[in-house]
């Protein structure tokens, strides 16, 4: 008969909040070890293998400093003009007029323009006229006795040159650059480790390993495994962020007159929260949702997408392991490069060489390349989330070209990167400090060395239009 998966493990998948050697300890799991028989030690076993997932963002991103509680941006917008949505007039003497379905017209006297209908209709014709809302446009190729030739359907349109009389003069207004603004603000977090004197001076039960070796002094590991935590929370915060809305209670809670020991008065202007990579996608970049694209026809629509954007060549899409088996087996179905098949470009061409690889990439148009990503497995985290959970990112790689309006010029910058606080100073990218009066510190009189950490930072997507986001 054919097997089965059994159910996930009945252990707990969270570590105890305690520092006492228990059971369900997260440093002593091994029931029978006790304060009684030290001479039982055994060597610790990673059941989880290695249990951080902080690599995403050291991979795809770059970090650099920033001495602002808020860090803007300006990206370029389209080069060239298109509406969409355009409303038609009745028809007059070969002219027509349109009106712009949102924002403001743009267009100026003497250009030309091709507009295509969604009666299947298309002309081209000279804008005669401008308002704030509105153009019209006199055609090349319609008497001044024709009929409409869009009817109530919408236009799309856009201008492709321009034409004037001879001895005319210059065209009226220039165009300005349409940028788009964007801003993040950074967020502080924090974490320690506190283990008393006592404890400190006692032997461990269980040889562990940690940054400086091997022992059995149980609460290094423990401060090592809460540095390993806090290194996951660092990118997990630039991951999932979001900001507080406006009367929320966070914002209310993160305020500085219920959580500032100064007691300073709340501003007006008081915020929570920062914008996350899922954020940022959602809300300014592509989301694919409905299930995992497993076609070689889903990927078209994808790459018609990008098309569309910035048409960055290489992107890397980080995913999950059900989603990279999807990848594999749609990959594994072309065959040769006939009609509808793909390249094994990133493989030189060697079908063999991509099957036993996994696929680790591929090239349709654009390279693509994947890697499962532990963040989107890990059983404590988002592996197996269902509402709101996600399959996997696409990030383009490279850098893109920003306006960056502290330096007042235009600077090369990473898609994707975080920007961490920092002075000549204070710098506040990774603190790592000790408190107390054990372990050779001597800040206060309490029995305990206390680690502490904190880092203050925030992530900054560039191009977000650029970026995939695939929803489960």
């Amino acid at each position: 008969m054919a097997g089965s998966l059994a159910a996930s493990p009945t252990f707990a998948l969270t570590p105890t909040a305690t520092k006492v050697t228990t059971t369900t300890n997260y440093i002593s799991s091994f029931a029978f070890l006790n304060q009684y028989l030290p001479d039982l030690a055994e060597k610790e076993f990673a059941r989880y293998g290695n249990r951080s997932i902080a690599s995403f963002l050291r991979l795809v991103g770059a970090e650099m400093p920033t001495n602002s509680d808020l860090i803007k941006w300006s990206e370029e917008g389209r080069l060239h003009i298109k509406y969409t949505g355009l409303t038609p007039t009745a028809i007059s003497s070969g002219t027509q007029l349109f009106t712009v379905a949102s924002g403001v017209c743009s267009y100026r006297i003497g250009q030309t323009v091709f507009l295509s209908g969604t009666n299947g209709s298309a002309q081209k014709g000279i804008i005669t006229t401008v308002t704030s809302t509105t153009f019209t446009v006199a055609y090349y190729d319609l008497t001044t006795g024709a009929s409409d030739p869009f009817g109530s359907g919408t236009v799309t349109s856009f201008v492709y040159g321009s034409e004037f009389q001879k001895g005319s003069a210059g065209m009226v207004g220039t165009l300005e650059a349409q940028n788009s603004f964007y801003d993040n603000k950074p967020i502080i977090i924090k974490d320690n480790y506190s283990v008393t004197g006592s404890d400190m001076a006692q032997i461990g039960w269980v040889e562990v390993e940690y940054e400086g070796g091997a022992g059995y002094l149980w609460y290094l590991k423990s401060n090592g495994e809460t540095r390993m935590r806090f290194d996951d929370v660092l990118e997990m915060s630039m991951v999932e962020g979001v900001p507080a809305i406006p009367s929320s209670a966070a914002l209310a809670y993160l305020s500085p007159s219920t959580n500032n020991i100064l007691g300073v008065a709340a501003a007006a202007t008081t915020a929570a929260g920062t914008k996350g990579l899922f954020y940022e996608v959602n809300d300014r970049g592509n989301v694919w949702s409905g299930g995992n694209p497993t076609a070689l026809q889903d990927w078209d629509q994808i790459i018609q997408r990008l098309d569309k954007q910035g048409a960055i060549q290489e992107n890397a899409i980080f995913l999950n392991r059900q989603f990279s088996f999807d990848m594999n087996d749609m990959i594994a179905a072309q065959n040769g490069m006939g009609a509808g098949s793909t390249s094994y470009g990133l493989f030189d061409n060697e079908e063999k060489m991509a099957l036993n690889l996994g696929f680790t990439g591929f090239k349709r148009g654009y390279d693509f390349y994947k890697t499962d990503w532990k963040y989107l497995n890990d059983a404590t985290l988002r592996g197996d989330i269902t509402a709101g959970g996600v399959n996997g990112i696409l990030v383009p790689a490279g850098s893109t070209n920003v306006y960056d309006e502290v330096l007042g010029e235009k600077v090369s910058r990473p898609f994707l990167h975080v920007r961490y606080r920092a002075s000549e100073r204070e710098d506040r990218r990774y603190k790592s400090w000790v408190t107390g009066s054990a372990g050779g510190a001597a800040t206060s009189d309490v029995d305990e060395m206390r680690v502490n950490y904190l880092s203050e930072r925030a992530l900054c997507v560039l191009g977000a239009n650029n970026f995939f986001l695939f929803k489960a």
